[in-house]
């Protein structure tokens, strides 16, 4: 069995309401102190660290994915949309090091920009996964108790068909850039204090940092490796989704760069408010009107139920408005317990307005029966 992973925030030192100056701040400090050349002497339990920390601060510098980790934890939800990339499941990733673009600001700022550089070198042209999505969906809220299959069309850059985001144009060569031996960056000595000299690494003006230089672009997408799509997707959305959750469809971003994986698209649910029902956890609650006479001699009633079917539920002779009667099992499906919410419904007695001549005959009497008197009004302490 794997080691347990320690919580985020305790990994970082900071609680769950950090900002994100404070998330930022917190992960400086500690990759500066477990950064393994700065660690010579235990250099592999220093990896550990760092690695360690950057993954916690990768999660939560990203409110998408922190928002994830808040409500799943490290595990997430599972069983639902398997690794189908087509299908909606949730997710967040937890890949370590994409899109660390302030390492170098913060090794630069500790080391004096070098250090053999070799972190830089690594980053400049290695895989760079693609710019994560959002898409924002409304669901009724039928729709977030049963679950729906959606299709929807996202505009975003997908991968040339012509060059298969190579950017060169068909036929031709990509070069190695001659400047850079194609490691994307290059080194020069500086001078620091007292003569001393220090090498360093800066990314290469002749390619770009990318290693390779194209001389015949592709016509398509103009050297961009990428065009604009329109895409239309199958999202599958789970029964008992609440407001505000997000269905993570792997792969569907923008494409990577030099080999990199695809982004994820983020399908964030709102669901829009019923006219009867309203939610409280995995609960459903809703208020049913009942007659006078229904109250006093009790009644069978049959009760709307959010898909569409109807429950009969006998309420007892003598029941008083507000109050609470439960249906088990019947509120919203459960993905994180063995066991369904409840359908919560509180019975509001109305009383008639308007009555024929024959039924205020009918209440006198009844009220005669039961020597009922209007309330006593009390006198206030000044007579």
């Amino acid at each position: 069995m794997a080691d347990q992973k320690r919580d985020y925030y305790e990994v970082l030192g900071v609680n769950k309401n950090a900002t994100d100056d404070e998330l930022k701040k917190a992960y400086r400090q500690l990759a500066k102190k477990y950064h393994p050349d700065a660690n010579p002497d235990n250099p592999k339990e220093a990896e550990a660290k760092f690695k360690e920390v950057s993954e916690a601060y990768e999660v939560l510098s990203d409110k998408q994915k922190r928002a994830m980790y808040d409500q799943f934890g490290h595990e997430g939800p599972q069983g639902f949309g398997g690794g189908n990339p087509g299908g909606g499941y949730y997710s967040y990733s937890t890949s370590g090091f994409d899109g660390f673009d302030d390492l170098g600001d913060i090794f630069s700022s500790f080391f004096g920009g070098g250090f053999g550089g070799k972190t830089s070198r690594a980053r400049a042209n290695g895989p760079i996964k693609g710019t994560d999505l959002r898409y924002n969906m409304d669901i009724t809220f039928e729709e977030s108790y049963l679950g729906v299959e959606k299709e929807i069309i996202v505009n975003k850059y997908d991968e040339c068909s012509t060059c298969h985001g190579s950017k060169a144009k068909p036929g031709t060569t990509v070069e190695k850039c001659s400047m850079c031996g194609g490691t994307g960056q290059i080194k020069q000595n500086v001078t620091i204090l007292m003569g001393m000299q220090m090498q360093t690494t800066k990314t290469c003006p002749h390619c770009n940092g990318e290693g390779k230089v194209i001389k015949e672009p592709c016509p398509e997408c103009k050297g961009k490796g990428k065009i604009k799509k329109q895409v239309k997707l199958k999202v599958k959305i789970p029964a008992g989704i609440d407001d505000n959750q997000m269905v993570v469809l792997r792969g569907e971003g923008e494409p990577g760069t030099n080999g990199g994986p695809k982004g994820d698209l983020y399908v964030v649910i709102h669901v829009k408010k019923h006219s009867i029902f309203t939610r409280k956890g995995d609960h459903v609650l809703c208020n049913i009107p009942i007659t006078f006479t229904q109250a006093t001699l009790g009644a069978e009633l049959e009760i709307p139920l959010v898909d569409g079917s109807k429950e009969k539920y006998r309420i007892p002779e003598g029941t008083q408005t507000g109050t609470q009667f439960t249906i088990r099992g019947k509120g919203f499906p459960s993905r994180n317990r063995s066991w369904d919410g409840d359908y919560i419904f509180t019975v509001i007695v109305q009383t008639p307005k308007k009555l024929t001549s024959e039924q205020r005959e009918l209440l006198l009497k009844l009220a005669n029966t039961m020597n009922e008197q209007p309330p006593v009004k009390k006198k206030g302490i000044f007579g």
